[in-house]
């Protein structure tokens, strides 16, 4: 306020200035917020984490815990199901984990899939139980049927004092890797079968097909006296063979290829390298990644997406490209086209020596066909 004086000097008022700043402080408040925090959890980050790893270690809090933790499988949920759900997945680990510490406890996001915590003053089975109750959310989290289920490896060690804090951070995330060594393989298996659950359920009429393919794709095998090895690479190979279709939008997987544009088609046609990817990433799959890879190329050389032709193409690949074929084409619209078995094997026909193998094409109609299949 200033004062408002006559031609004397004598005060006869004052002029009072207020000046609104609620919005700035608010905007001020925002951006020290987000300076310290995780945009995406609301964690701490890692810039904050490092500062307070600083400030804890001059003795006074020892012994001074680490836990470390990691999502398992993250990247194999972006690459499938898209990386909204990849950031889903993190919020939920974010969301489960932090009440599982102290109020006192400095919990963050330090990295893509990792998150810490510092435990001022916990002695090494403080930093036991919370790991203890990190395992104990995550599966209290998946019994109750999320869209992903939630896999994490859990690490800890203590020092503070004597022991640089970079040291026990160190110590916790090789404990951390350990444990994802034994677990991890289960973990990826688990997320390939909540994605596969997740197409059929997306897609019923689909699914209910692609148990006529595996049906088919058997009986042809056996007919074709496929060794027992390959024969068992082919029957996994039916049941996978199109999980690089997952997270792609419903109406390009539902739709027969001849109905999508152009652009779609390209994207379709992506699906068997997404499909080698996934089944890279999980031990169980790794066995069939190639053949996941060249279900999709032709018999004249013109299928995708290596451009194969002939025996170049695994038997595996051809003995399911037949079984493929008929399926579709007997199968009720819109999975199929609803022809009856003589129309269906006149077009099988059709397909051979272009799209399939004309000799499996033969053994199909006189063994498989012939013996009820149809």
């Amino acid at each position: 306020g200033y004062p408002v004086r006559d031609e004397t000097g004598a005060v006869v008022g004052a002029v009072r200035v207020t000046l609104e700043i609620t919005e700035r402080r608010r905007l001020e408040e925002e951006l020290k917020f987000l300076s310290f925090h995780d945009a995406l959890t609301g964690l701490y980050n890692r810039a904050y984490f490092e500062q307070e790893m600083r400030r804890l270690e001059d003795g006074r809090y020892a012994p001074v815990s680490v836990v470390m933790w990691d999502v398992d499988g993250l990247k194999l949920v972006n690459d499938v199901l898209g990386h909204e759900a990849g950031d889903r997945l993190l919020v939920a680990a974010a969301t489960v984990t932090k009440k599982c510490f102290r109020a006192g406890d400095v919990v963050a996001r330090i990295g893509g899939d990792e998150f810490a915590a510092l435990l001022p003053r916990a002695p090494q089975a403080v930093a036991e139980e919370a790991c203890r109750r990190i395992r104990a959310a995550v599966a209290d989290y998946n019994a109750a049927g999320p869209t992903v289920p939630l896999s994490i490896s859990v690490g800890c060690a203590t020092g503070g004092g004597a022991r640089p804090l970079p040291d026990v951070l160190r110590e916790a995330d090789h404990n951390m890797y350990r444990e994802k060594l034994i677990s991890n393989h289960g973990a990826r298996g688990l997320i390939v079968q909540t994605i596969v659950r997740a197409l059929e359920a997306q897609d019923p009429v689909a699914a209910a097909r692609e148990e006529r393919v595996h049906e088919l794709a058997a009986s042809l095998a056996r007919a074709a006296g496929v060794p027992e090895k390959q024969a068992a690479n082919l029957l996994l190979l039916a049941r996978y063979h199109d999980i690089g279709k997952a997270g792609m939008p419903e109406h390009i997987r539902s739709r027969p290829e001849a109905a999508l544009t152009p652009d779609e088609r390209r994207e379709l046609e992506r699906h068997p390298e997404n499909g080698y990817r996934i089944a890279l990433a999980v031990p169980g799959l790794a066995p069939i990644a190639d053949l996941i890879l060249k279900h999709r190329e032709w018999w004249n050389g013109k299928g995708y997406p290596l451009g194969l032709k002939g025996e170049e193409i695994p038997l595996e690949c051809r003995v399911l490209a037949v079984a493929e074929a008929y399926a579709a084409l007997v199968a009720e619209p819109p999975a199929g086209e609803g022809l009856g078995p003589q129309e269906a094997a006149v077009r099988l026909r059709e397909y051979a020596g272009t799209r399939l193998d004309p000799h499996l094409v033969a053994l199909f109609l006189e063994r498989v066909v012939g013996e009820g299949a149809a």
